[in-house]
């Protein structure tokens, strides 16, 4: 279904919601805001339409092409609860993916590419030492994709942010403290989002599955 005009953009309601976790209170003391991109790549499965087409897309990322991928995050680490080893996080990622049109059924233009927005809310788990300034980390969770569809074929075109439906994520990576307020981090993180009958023109549907992954270098800086 299309979005309306209000959440076009899911960054928005993304750096909305980490917004006001910048201005809470210390409840939870540890809270952390990252932004980081990478080198993103895509594979999933074949994209089948309402109206008999059934191929495979065999995406790419191109993730420095623009728009280029990136993310933000927010992340709050349960001191206050007892239990510093573990967080919650929201987390943003513009991630893209391009079909190849040499395989698609005669389209002149199939990507998701501004972009395939996945939203997630995630739970981590960190393996601190007091000893060290590096501090390896695991995270996983669930959430929305919102694929900006772009579609140009012989009965029609496309261009417009849908609703996808589900998307989970997996993460791994290793925080290296700077200061007391800032960190680098480089991560592996895997994105499976279930495109769920999307509308393109002529009141055709499309439905694909698209596994993201991606090793991001990031910023963050803690509150």
């Amino acid at each position: 279904m299309h979005l309306a005009n209000s959440i076009r953009q899911p960054a928005f309601a993304a750096l909305t919601f980490l917004a006001v976790w910048a201005t809470a209170d210390d409840a939870f003391a540890d809270m952390v805001f990252s932004a980081y991109g990478g080198v993103q790549g895509a594979t999933g499965s074949n994209v089948t339409t309402s109206d008999g087409a059934d191929f495979d897309p065999n995406w790419s990322g191109k993730s420095f092409s623009n728009p280029p991928y990136y993310g933000v995050r927010g992340t709050w680490w349960l001191d206050e609860l007892n239990a510093p080893n573990w967080g919650v996080s929201l987390d943003y990622t513009h991630a893209k993916v391009y079909g190849d049109l040499g395989n698609t059924p005669g389209w002149s233009h199939f990507e998701f590419t501004d972009g395939l927005n996945l939203l997630t809310a995630n739970a981590l788990y960190r393996f601190q030492d007091p000893s060290r300034k590096w501090t390896p980390y695991l995270g996983a969770g669930a959430g929305i994709n919102v694929p900006h569809v772009e579609v140009t074929r012989a009965s029609g075109r496309t261009f417009d942010y849908e609703f996808g439906g589900l998307a989970l994520q997996a993460q791994a990576g290793v925080s290296y403290e700077i200061s007391k307020h800032w960190a680098t981090f480089v991560e592996y993180k895997g994105n499976y989002s279930f495109v769920d009958n999307v509308s393109i023109d002529s009141g055709d549907t499309l439905k694909t599955r698209v596994f993201t992954n991606a090793v991001n270098f990031g910023v963050s800086f803690k509150f």
